[in-house]
């Protein structure tokens, strides 16, 4: 399972237990159910030192393809505009004074493409672990206690009542190691999740379902490497 290390608090954790067999199979079938709704409507958060980037959009689980629009905080609007992305491939359009929300049919020019980095830069680290929070199979259930799953506390996320879990712990490519944390409904729906990047001290933070999804399609005439 894709884990990343975990940094802050919300929503008043506790003193982590043992899940119980029907918190493991929620926590096992997230990412799955993510990719069974064909994609989810999410709202990113990223820190950074001069303020930080909200990325509004949705993204496509079957495709592994996100879109949005990119608003920065603080002193940080450099990156401002539309945004779509793949696992290798970043595109952006920039915007003086983006839209609340992207548009459905992103414009046919004015589009950047470059690389996705790997390491050293938090937007792109957060871009990736968007992607990964969807599988086309679920995880291991027998295997998430062993590696460090945990239940750690209960909240309400966007009208909806949730526990909260640690999941396993791992290394993996995207600047994170460690643990994440997960927010997940009595039927293992994914409401949040909050991870760290290595390049910043505060966590990013995914939050799904404040808005319908909204299909993404692609950038007219440019198809990103998957």
């Amino acid at each position: 399972m894709t884990a990343f290390v975990l940094l802050g608090n919300r929503g008043g954790p506790t003193a982590p237990r043992a899940l119980t067999s029907d918190e493991v199979n929620r926590l096992a079938i997230t990412r799955f159910l993510n990719y069974q709704a064909g994609g989810r409507a999410v709202t990113i958060t990223v820190p950074n030192a001069t303020g930080g980037l909200v990325i509004t959009g949705s993204i496509d689980y079957r495709t592994h393809t996100g879109y949005g629009v990119v608003h920065g905080t603080g002193r940080d609007t450099s990156s401002d505009g539309l945004i779509q992305w793949t696992a290798t491939t970043v595109l952006v359009h920039p915007m003086t004074d983006p839209p609340a929300a992207a548009p459905a049919s992103p414009p046919a020019s004015g589009w950047y493409s470059r690389q996705l980095r790997t390491s050293g830069m938090s937007l792109d680290s957060s871009l990736s672990i968007a992607l990964r929070l969807g599988s086309d199979r679920p995880d291991n259930a027998a295997l998430l206690p062993q590696n460090g799953a945990a239940w750690v506390g209960r909240d309400k996320v966007h009208g909806h009542q949730t526990d909260i879990m640690n999941g396993p712990d791992a290394d993996t490519k995207a600047s994170t190691s460690g643990t994440v944390r997960y927010w997940i409904g009595s039927d293992g729906t994914m409401y949040r999740v909050q991870v760290s990047v290595a390049s910043e001290s505060q966590p990013v933070v995914f939050d799904f379902d404040t808005r319908t999804y909204v299909p993404v399609q692609p950038v007219p005439g440019i198809t990103p490497a998957p």
